[in-house]
């Protein structure tokens, strides 16, 4: 539900309520965030290359955990700064600062932790293809 949704005040009415506007977050995240719509390019050029590679079962759900918790990061990255400036204004306050900080920095671990996945499960894989 976003801000335009005035009319609604309580409670989702029916479950493809609360479907729809959780995919409307999605999408505004889409939308809104660069660096959703670059996580987004990263994961799905990622698993392209997956889909050629003969990954096991178990590396596949590695791949994709890893993917979605990077996007996941960036959601919840994005709902503490929205948060933050909607009590904060204009006005710079230190503690702000700070939880804007770390919820970019659980990004960041987020997505190093994607890499040390690639790195682990990937790269092995397209080195014995490449040589």
């Amino acid at each position: 539900m976003d801000l335009k949704d005035k009319e609604q005040v309580g409670k989702n009415s029916s479950f493809f309520d609360s479907f729809k506007y959780a995919f409307k977050g999605v999408l505004t995240a889409f939308q809104e965030e660069r660096n959703m719509r670059s996580h987004i390019l990263i994961g799905s050029i990622v698993l392209i290359l997956c889909a050629f590679l003969d990954l096991t079962i178990n590396e596949w759900l590695w791949v994709l955990f890893s993917i979605f918790l990077v996007v996941i990061m960036e959601i919840w990255n994005t709902v503490i700064e929205n948060v933050v400036d909607l009590v904060t204004g204009d006005t710079f306050h230190p503690l702000a600062k700070k939880a804007k900080d770390m919820a970019a920095s659980a990004v960041l671990l987020t997505a190093g932790f994607s890499i040390i996945v690639a790195l682990i499960i990937i790269l092995p894989k397209l080195w014995q293809i490449l040589f």
